[in-house]
């Protein structure tokens, strides 16, 4: 029986242990190890299937944690949590209080920097290696980056300065030519063409940036990567290595279907099939209802188009991109010329429908404020994914999205809460508003399995009272209206309920007539309580302050905390923002 090599690694130090002969071995129990969790407890699997090798030889070459090495978007990083003291407690990855599923500086010393977001590798080893000279520091910084992350401005922003720097940089170019969905762009032609050897001397771009390019080379050839790596750890200055790999490598599904195995949730680890269910008695996705309503929008509207910054299955727009190829766009990477892209066509006269993560338009601040608020200019931002996601935790959560488009002026916020809202918001949107609007709905499936009802436009900034009472009133904003529904249904008491529908502009008339016929007013949304629903309420209700005696305000939303990862419900009860908080909140109150 040949003996378990990845049983006897709990850190770096024991993997140099090792002879290079036994690596390929360790590299198939590492790949092992990786499919046997994640068949059971979901996560992203293509990617860390990918890098195994690579993650070994990094390891096995630089004196990690001494030198500091930076996994770019950190989707690859199992296998390096698994080498450096985790393979124990791996099972608990994503889990609530268990491992993230990222890197995480208050995990691992390991984890030089936390990441999440694409394109902040470079930046992030830049500056160490910046502060090592400073400090006369000996010791090597690597920075491990997709094809796609890349191709993001700010990757190219810290290419420009790290090739002027001088500084003591290795940037590993991880080329599997896909990032979720397959890389798209004029800097993916040229890396296929750099591939195939028909890009040399200073027509390379790395080296026109003043890199030391090399490669590319074999990704998952150990005894090649060891020796690369041992030579590029004998240099110094900016260096970019080329590494082409195969995305899912080592599981037949996951090599030939990326797309779908970059987190393909619960598989058999010994076939690699996705066990298969019948969903057609299940309400649609959010991101369905979307892609499918954006598609009969176009097919109404030839000035409706589609935008989407690398997310065409998973926000669905690519039901759009299959049906008016010409009219629907993934820009790659790169949220920040999304939203100015969407801009330039309104200002042409086309509708454009711009979906990004709610996390990720977080990078977009400044062009949604001077490049379309500031205009006047009505794009129509679709925020996927809007609220707690679940077990990609603090990185992914879209919380943020109410209280930092709040406060632009000229913007119009409103959360459907459920699919029939999501696409009758859609449909107003696009029948010629003055001003830019942002639609959010969240991850997952709804509630309403009848959808697809003929179009209507909705009143700009009109609520809907779902249930009339005394006493007490819940104010709900967006798809937790449909829990709150649900909550009250059991109670001896029924509140009055309104579907807020819009945060900005607010339905001041709804709550003059909640103001003067309740004690007690409860707002509860998905996202952060400071500066979205519950503060505007809280500032309308005090403006009527000696005007007459006003209700008690209650506010549930987002504490003032980042929420790690775990079960969506899980990270509501731990939020207080779940079924039972509510009704125990309105039986004290009653």
């Amino acid at each position: 029986m040949v003996r378990s090599l990845l049983s006897q690694i709990d850190d770096p130090a024991d993997l140099r242990q090792l002879e290079t002969e036994q690596l390929p071995q360790l590299a198939g129990e590492l790949r092992d190890f990786i499919i046997d969790v994640v068949a059971t407890k979901e996560g992203h699997l293509g990617a860390s299937l990918g890098v195994v090798e690579l993650t070994i030889a990094l390891h096995y070459v630089f004196q990690t944690p001494k030198d500091l090495l930076v996994w770019d978007v950190g989707h690859q990083a199992y296998g390096h949590k698994i080498l450096t003291g985790r393979r124990v407690d791996f099972h608990t990855n994503r889990d609530l209080g268990g491992l993230s599923g990222f890197p995480k500086r208050a995990e691992s010393v390991y984890d030089t920097f936390g990441t999440g977001h694409s394109s902040t590798a470079i930046s992030a080893a830049l500056g160490m290696a910046m502060a090592s000279a400073l400090k006369g520091v000996d010791t090597k910084h690597v920075a491990v980056v997709g094809d796609a992350s890349i191709a993001s401005g700010m990757a190219f922003e810290a290419l420009n300065h790290a090739g002027v720097s001088g500084a003591d940089l290795l940037v590993i170019l991880n080329d599997n030519a896909i990032g979720i969905d397959p890389s798209v762009g004029a800097l993916k032609d040229y890396l296929t063409k750099t591939k195939s050897g028909k890009v040399t001397g200073r027509d390379n771009i790395f080296e026109a940036l003043n890199f030391d390019y090399s490669g590319p080379i074999d990704g998952h050839n150990l005894e090649l990567l060891i020796q690369e790596l041992n030579r590029q750890r004998s240099l110094s200055g900016p260096r970019l290595l080329h590494v082409r790999t195969l995305k899912g490598k080592g599981l037949k599904q996951a090599e030939q279907d990326q797309v779908r195995y970059h987190a393909p949730g619960k598989f058999d680890k010994y076939t690699g099939e996705i066990p298969a269910s019948d969903t057609s008695e299940l309400p649609p996705k959010f991101q369905d209802v979307f892609g499918i309503t954006l598609t009969e929008l176009a097919a109404k509207n030839p000035k409706v188009v589609g935008i989407t910054p690398a997310m065409p299955t998973g926000s669905s727009m690519k039901i759009m991109m299959d049906a008016y190829p010409d009219r629907a766009f993934d820009v790659g990477i790169a949220e920040q010329h999304a939203v100015t892209l969407a801009a330039g066509m309104v200002t042409q006269g086309l509708v454009p429908f711009c979906n990004i993560y709610s996390t990720f338009l977080q990078r977009a601040y400044d062009q949604v404020v001077h490049d379309v608020a500031l205009q006047k200019l009505p794009v129509v931002f679709c925020l996927d994914r809007a609220g707690l996601v679940g077990k990609d935790g603090a990185t992914h959560h879209g919380v943020y999205d109410l209280a930092y488009l709040n406060c632009i002026p000229n913007m119009i916020l409103s959360a459907p809460m459920d699919a029939i809202e999501l696409r009758q918001m859609m449909y107003t949107a696009s029948q010629g508003l003055n001003q830019p609007i942002a639609i959010r709905y969240p991850r997952g499936r709804g509630q309403l399995r009848d959808w697809q009802v003929d179009f209507r436009e909705i009143k700009l900034g009109k609520a809907r009272v779902l249930h009339q009472s005394s006493k007490i009133a819940v104010l709900s904003l967006g798809s937790i209206g449909s829990m709150v529904q649900d909550a009250i249904v059991d109670l001896q008491f029924k509140p009055t309920h309104v579907d807020m529908r819009f945060l900005k502009p607010l339905d001041t008339q709804v709550l003059d007539e909640i103001i003067e016929h309740h004690e007690h007013i409860i707002t509860i949304e998905d996202g952060c309580v400071i500066g979205g629903l519950g503060s505007m309420v809280t500032d309308y209700v005090s403006s009527k302050r000696g005007l007459g005696s006003v209700p008690v305000i209650h506010r549930l939303g987002i504490p003032d905390q980042f929420i790690e990862h775990g079960s969506t419900a899980e990270l509501h009860k731990l939020a207080g923002i779940d079924r039972d908080t509510l009704t125990a909140l309105i039986m004290r109150l009653v």
